[in-house]
């Protein structure tokens, strides 16, 4: 991908391909300028020359030769690319707001391989904050466009939705036929009631399926009329009945289905995806836009194909026994369709925000009762209260909003739907006055029209469930559209993550223009216990999710026993690899499921045996329950040392043959420490190990350590020999050991 990206201010478009001509190899937008303003910009740069216009004139050139190099850096707020000129003075090229600024970071290292002849970066996804097609903002955790997506796409993808289930919905819209054909007959009834018992109208026939009420008496007449209306309710609840249990099963089915492909979809994401979302936006989408969708297909989906035919069945009857009366309820339905059809558009931005603020709380809410041991220790039960019902009370204002409007255009839609039936009441009355028409047919007309402003209204508030499923569709589809970023290639070859493991020129970012790691070249021997050293932010933990496969590396590459990593099922990488965290999460269950996680088919046998290698065996036996002590969500009844040494004990359940110690002793006092140490030291013979440790101490025995500083390698090699070096790893040593004397003497 060439990091180009045209401003969609078109005079400055212009100004940009007039100068850089078809040379241009890359071009950001600009919004902010020189002095600071905000305002239409842009950068470009072609093969010799860079050039930066301004609301439509080019305003600063730059030879690239002037340069020896570029960088694109974040600022407070904004974003800037610099050049370094060959006496190392920063020239200033551009300013933007956070929204472009992955864009420029990423010219910036284009530009600067560029002037130091060097290959090109690969193509990194820049992922700006702005749709590329209409130049609005992205609402957060969103990466398509509201406005801009295909309506008719997301009509046929919904079809796709129901279409496994099509049986049960055709035959839920055929109940819904029989129940508005039970209705039908009601007004006929109703009308030989009027007009044939009540108060016999002048010449006035029973058709022959009713005329063998002619014959009884008029009682008699009206106990079997009563009768027939009694079977029709009885038959129509019946119906009902049938149609609710039937929809019981179709809700059952489709939601499941529904929530499992998006919950599914999650997983199989990377984790920087998810770490890119908030959980309250997750469990949305999961939850409550997949339950909205559910109901559209069940109930609504049916009831608007049950009413259009319903609309033309009446329309036709109303125009068979008197056009005028068809006309008089039809004339108001144009206004009011119109009317809709307006405000449907507005409907799908306002749920759009109205469901943002909805994620946002719902993250608050999971934020506040996971850190609620830290809210209660510093006394802030109100501070958190105060917060969560700031973001509910927005929340709760842009829902009334938005109900405000809704129910005040929609009643005046269903006003003008309304003014039909007094129209109607006074012609019909009219022309019973008149003797053209008797009480009973005013009756039977009234009641069909009144039967039609059912499914007209119906009609008028279906754009409030088709915007709110729609935005929900759009939701949920782009989780389901997502291309996994780490996924096992077409032809991977299956391993036992035997051999040795190099790193290759690896150089990784989480934003591929910002790497973490430069240019790591290092080469692992199995069985070889590797230890990492640095600052923190130096890359040791981003050094282990590589060989986790967490994230890919961008540049260079990552083999084991001479394979390349991506080349790898990644079921078996990961299944052959044990990971020890700082914080470990634990399950809510017992602690004998937490450990038998990481091999669901483990005996009772082989789970004690781990425990009692990671010297947990002893503190759980003195729980009442035993390994069937309740843990509580994340561990919260047991100590950070329990909780560590129940982690432990399930990467050594695990058996890995790589395995991954990230801070692993960090929670535990010195006396398990020790224990644990000679545990761990069991664990990792004949495995490749990757030892992360603060406390250097515990690396002395590592066949070696490396050094990283700023994401690159800085030192390798034995603990003697680093020291003997008196570079970096020489000089932490010995602040720890300061640090160490100075508690001693506190």
């Amino acid at each position: 991908m060439k990091p180009i990206l045209l401003p969609t201010h078109e005079p400055t478009q212009q100004a940009l391909t007039q100068a850089a001509g078809s040379g241009m190899f890359l071009a950001c937008p600009c919004d902010i300028g020189p002095d600071g303003a905000h305002g239409a910009g842009g950068f470009a740069a072609n093969e010799t020359t860079a050039f930066f216009a301004w609301e439509g004139q080019i305003v600063s050139t730059w030879p690239l030769s002037d340069f020896s190099d570029f960088a694109g850096r974040a600022m407070i707020g904004n974003g800037i690319l610099e050049g370094l000129d060959h006496q190392g003075h920063p020239v200033l090229l551009a300013r933007v707001s956070m929204t472009y600024l992955p864009r420029l970071m990423q010219i910036g290292r284009m530009l600067s391989r560029y002037v130091q002849k060097l290959p090109p970066p690969p193509d990194a996804v820049v992922r700006e904050a702005v749709c590329p097609k209409c130049g609005r903002q992205l609402p957060q955790n969103y990466r398509i466009c509201p406005n801009c997506i295909d309506k008719s796409v997301t009509i046929k993808r919904l079809w796709a939705i129901a279409k496994p289930y099509w049986v049960w919905l055709l035959a839920s819209v055929a109940l819904m036929f029989v129940g508005s054909g039970i209705n039908l007959l009601h007004p006929f009834l109703s009308r030989y009631v009027a007009d044939g018992l009540l108060r016999p109208a002048e010449g006035f026939a029973y058709p022959s399926i009713l005329s063998w009420l002619a014959s009884p008496s008029g009682g008699v007449q009206l106990l079997i009329l009563c009768a027939m209306m009694f079977g029709l309710h009885a038959v129509s609840t019946l119906n009902g009945i049938i149609r609710g249990r039937m929809m019981v099963q179709l809700s059952a089915k489709l939601s499941g289905s529904l929530r499992n492909r998006v919950f599914a979809k999650l997983q199989a994401m990377s984790l920087s995806y998810t770490q890119s979302r908030t959980p309250g936006d997750m469990m949305n989408r999961i939850t409550g836009d997949t339950d909205r969708i559910k109901n559209f297909i069940e109930h609504q989906l049916p009831m608007l194909t049950n009413t259009l035919i319903m609309l033309v069945v009446l329309t036709v009857m109303l125009i068979s026994f008197d056009w005028v009366f068809a006309a008089l309820v039809i004339i108001p339905m144009p206004i009011a369709l119109w009317l809709s059809r307006k405000f449907r558009r507005r409907m799908w931005r306002l749920y759009h925000i109205q469901w943002r603020m909805s994620d946002r709380a719902n993250s608050l809410l999971q934020d506040i009762l996971q850190g609620i041991r830290v809210v209660k220790s510093f006394g802030k039960e109100q501070v958190e209260v105060d917060r969560y019902a700031h973001a509910t009370r927005a929340m709760a204002d842009r829902i009334i909003e938005n109900e405000k409007k809704f129910n005040t255009v929609f009643p005046l839609t269903g006003f003008l739907m309304g003014f039909g039936n007094f129209l109607l009441m006074y012609y019909g009355a009219s022309l019973v006055l008149g003797h053209d028409i008797s009480i009973g047919q005013m009756v039977q007309y009234s009641t069909y029209a009144g039967m039609l402003y059912g499914p007209l209204n119906n009609i008028i508030n279906f754009p409030r469930w088709w915007a709110q499923t729609m935005t929900s569709a759009e939701r949920v589809y782009e989780i389901l559209d997502e291309e996994p970023e780490i996924q096992t290639a077409q032809h991977a070859a299956h391993t036992q993550l035997r051999g040795e493991v190099v790193f290759d020129q690896v150089t990784f970012g989480y934003n591929a223009y910002d790497p973490v790691l430069h240019d790591i070249n290092l080469t692992v021997q199995p069985g070889e216990i590797i230890g990492l050293v640095g600052a923190s932010g130096s890359g040791k933990s981003t050094l282990c999710n590589l060989v986790l496969r967490l994230f890919d590396v961008q540049e260079g590459k990552i083999t084991i026993g001479g394979e390349d990593l991506r080349d790898l099922n990644l079921e078996d990488v990961r299944n052959r690899m044990g990971v020890v965290l700082q914080e470990n999460f634990l399950f809510t269950g017992t602690i004998f499921e937490n450990i038998r996680y990481a091999k669901p088919d483990a005996t009772p046998e082989q789970v004690i045996a781990a425990a009692k290698t990671a010297r947990a065996h002893d503190f759980i036996c003195k729980f009442p329950d035993g390994y069937n002590t309740w843990v509580g969500e994340n561990g919260s009844s047991l100590s950070g040392g329990e909780r560590q040494r129940i982690a432990i004990a399930r990467a050594i359940l695990h058996d890995p043959a790589v395995l991954i110690l990230d801070e692993a002793t960090a929670s535990l006092d010195t006396e398990t420490e020790k224990a644990i140490q000679e545990a761990l030291g069991v664990l990792m013979q004949g495995r490749t190990v990757f030892a992360i440790a603060h406390r250097l101490s515990t690396l002395k025995n590592a066949d070696r350590l490396l050094v990283l500083d700023k994401g690159r390698v800085a030192e390798i090699g034995t603990h003697m020999e680093l020291l003997k070096q008196e570079g970096i790893y020489y000089n932490l040593v010995m602040m720890q050991k300061r640090l160490g004397r100075m508690k001693k003497e506190a």
